[in-house]
């Protein structure tokens, strides 16, 4: 019998929708970029597009979306172990719709293994989704409005005037590519913060399989 915990019905929890919702205002009062569900919905297109791709079965796909929606709610907590703490409070919110132990168990490795702090990819659902999140760099992720004030996460995000992110014509590259304004921020700036997420993808790419490449101002820089 198939679950009845879908994507659709996640997205229609007001309870799961409240701690996203939350768990992004605390990032807010911190002074984070946005990570609410404009983040969280990339997150699940990128990592069904990469699955679907290599031609994971529709449930994995789905599971994937999943563990994408909420995989930052742990935020909501604190921001030190996040995704430790949203693995467990996932588990709670899933188990009690009676969701069966192996997709719970997909799902909350997939999301205590998302930072680059402490993550791995660990199957294909945690690799897909790491791909997913750590590739979403954009410049409407920036809250703040006064370009005087920001810090480098503020201004690298802001640079990204185009991200996508994609498969070669073989499928043996997974490819983010990235139009950014280096008058706002440089190429070197983008891999002084985001070096460790990138050598993340690069592991997570590895485990489906394929390589992960960087195209930025149309040059191949991974």
């Amino acid at each position: 019998m198939p679950s009845i915990v879908t994507y659709k019905y996640i997205k229609q929890n007001p309870d799961i929708m409240e701690y996203i919702r939350r768990a992004d205002k605390a990032l807010e009062a911190l002074g984070y970029t946005e990570h609410s569900f404009p983040h969280v919905e990339r997150v699940a297109h990128v990592s069904s597009m990469i699955l679907s791709e290599l031609g994971y079965e529709e449930r994995t796909v789905e599971l994937a979306k999943i563990a994408s929606i909420m995989h930052d709610i742990g935020n909501v907590i604190n921001r030190v172990d996040h995704a430790q703490s949203g693995a467990v409070m996932a588990f709670r919110l899933l188990d009690n719709l009676s969701m069966p132990a192996d997709e719970i168990c997909s799902i909350i490795s997939a999301i205590g293994n998302h930072d680059e702090g402490t993550g791995q990819p660990l199957d294909a659902i945690s690799a897909a989704m790491i791909i997913g999140d750590k590739t979403d760099v954009r410049r409407s992720r920036v809250r703040n409005t006064d370009l005087l004030t920001f810090d480098i996460h503020d201004r690298v995000n802001y640079a990204v005037e185009q991200s996508n992110v994609r498969f070669n014509d073989d499928k043996t590259s997974i490819i983010l590519e990235l139009q950014i304004d280096t008058q706002i921020s440089s190429v070197l700036e983008y891999f002084e913060i985001f070096m460790e997420r990138m050598l993340l993808c690069k592991r997570a790419s590895m485990y489906l399989g394929v390589q992960f490449e960087m195209i930025i101002n149309g040059s191949k820089i991974l």
